[in-house]
């Protein structure tokens, strides 16, 4: 589980949490499974994969980096 961590606005914020809510559920949009990821509010980026199994795995993977660009985002906030 991660660690709730106190953002510089006094809120407290789970990375995790907002990870998840970046990225999109997969879906099979015609003959590719696809998700997408939101980076900013300008930077949607989306991503095909010919398998479930590849598209779920690249899924979670993307959920881990993102969790760790906003822990460090919010510890450089905090400093």
């Amino acid at each position: 589980m991660s660690k709730v961590i106190k953002t510089s606005f006094g809120t407290w914020a789970n990375p995790k949490n907002i990870a998840l809510g970046s990225v999109s559920p997969v879906q099979k949009i015609g003959a590719f499974y696809c998700f997408s990821m939101r980076l900013d509010n300008d930077d949607i980026r989306e991503y095909s994969f010919t398998t479930y199994n590849k598209a779920n795995y690249m899924r979670k993977i993307m959920i881990g980096h993102l969790e760790v660009k906003f822990k460090s985002e919010i510890k450089k906030i905090k400093s």
